[in-house]
C-alpha cells in the first residue's frame, strides 16, 4: 500500500460504499448532530478508482460521516485519498474500528467476517487484529450460524461480544452457567443482566434469528389462553407503532410547513445561497414540491 496520502475535497456523489452497514439510528443521529454543530472532525478515507471519463472513489473508512454529510445536503466532503488494494482497504477499515475509543462491536464483527470471506485464515485474522484465535473463531461462528438476536443485543450494548459468543456455543442447560460467570466477572450486572436473561428466553422460545411464522414452543399444543394472550400482545405492539407513526407524521408535517414558509421569504433564501446551504435532501424537496 502506498504510504503517501493527500486530503482532497471530493463530491459525495462520486463515492461508492463497497460494504455498507446498517447504522444504529440513535448513534447515526448523534453523528449528524456533531457534524452539523462542530463540523467534520476527521476526514473520511477513500481510494481512487480508475474509470474512463469519470473520477470515482471507493469508501475505505467513514461511512457514518459520509452519510451524515449526505443527510445534511452537503455536496462535497474532505477525504484522505489513498492507494490501496481491496485487502488493504479491508484491513484499514478494521484497524479504524479497533482503534475507536468506543467502537461499535458490530462493526468489528462484520469486519472479521469480511476478512474471513476474503480467504484469510483464523490465525491471520487474529495476528492482524491482535485478538486471540479462539475469539476470532467464536465471532465467525456467531455470524455464520445466524445469531441475529445475539448480534442485535451486542449492537445495542446489552451484551458484551465475548458473552454473546459463549451463549451461542453453550447448550440450553449451560446458558445459566454462562450468565453466572458473566455476573461474577462483572460483565453483566443490573439492567444488562435482566436484558440478557430476557434475550436468552426469547432465543429459546423463538429461535436465534428473526424469522416470521409460528413461535417455537416446547411441549404440547398451545392453549386458547396462550393464543389470546399472544394476540393481545400483538395488538398492543401494533397500537404503539401506530401512535409512533402518527406522532412522526405530525412532526414531519409541521417541519415541512415551517420550511415552506421560510423558503417563501426572499431574504432567507438569499442567506442560504450565500452560505451555500440552498440544497435539500431529495425526499424533503419532493414533499415541498407536492410530489411526496
Amino acid at each position: 500500500m502506498d504510504s503517501v496520502q493527500s486530503i482532497e475535497i471530493i463530491p459525495v456523489n462520486a463515492i461508492d460504499v463497497v460494504n455498507p452497514r446498517v447504522r444504529n439510528r440513535r448513534i447515526f443521529k448523534e453523528i449528524v448532530t456533531s457534524v452539523a454543530e462542530l463540523g467534520l472532525k476527521r476526514p473520511i478515507t477513500v481510494k481512487r478508482k480508475q474509470l474512463e471519463g469519470e473520477q470515482r472513489y471507493d469508501l475505505v473508512c467513514g461511512q457514518g460521516r459520509l452519510e451524515a454529510y449526505q443527510s445534511l445536503g452537503q455536496r462535497e466532503i474532505p477525504a484522505i485519498v489513498v492507494s490501496a488494494s481491496d485487502e488493504d482497504s479491508a484491513i484499514m477499515s478494521l484497524v479504524e474500528n479497533c482503534a475507536r475509543r468506543q467502537h461499535r462491536a458490530i462493526d468489528l464483527l462484520h469486519d472479521i467476517e469480511g476478512l474471513k470471506s476474503r480467504g484469510y485464515e483464523f490465525e491471520e485474522i487474529a495476528r492482524k487484529t491482535g485478538l486471540t484465535v479462539e475469539y476470532v473463531r467464536g465471532v465467525a461462528s456467531l455470524l455464520e450460524h445466524g445469531e441475529h438476536r445475539l448480534l442485535r443485543a451486542v449492537e445495542a450494548g446489552q451484551v458484551p461480544v465475548s458473552v454473546a459468543v459463549l451463549i451461542a456455543q453453550a447448550e440450553d442447560s449451560e446458558v445459566q452457567n454462562v450468565l453466572q460467570q458473566a455476573y461474577e466477572e462483572k460483565l453483566l450486572r443490573g439492567q444488562r443482566l435482566m436484558a440478557a436473561k430476557k434475550l436468552i428466553e426469547q432465543r429459546r422460545r423463538r429461535g436465534k434469528g428473526y424469522k416470521t411464522g409460528p413461535r417455537r414452543v416446547d411441549g404440547g399444543s398451545i392453549s386458547s389462553n396462550a393464543l389470546l394472550r399472544a394476540y393481545r400482545q400483538d395488538v398492543d405492539r401494533k397500537k404503539v407503532l401506530i401512535r409512533k407513526s402518527n406522532s412522526t407524521k405530525s412532526r414531519l408535517v409541521f417541519i415541512l410547513e415551517a420550511l415552506r414558509k421560510l423558503l417563501a421569504e426572499p431574504d432567507f433564501v438569499t442567506i442560504l445561497e450565500t452560505e451555500k446551504l440552498d440544497t435539500l435532501p431529495k425526499n424533503i424537496a419532493l414533499r415541498l414540491q407536492g410530489q411526496g
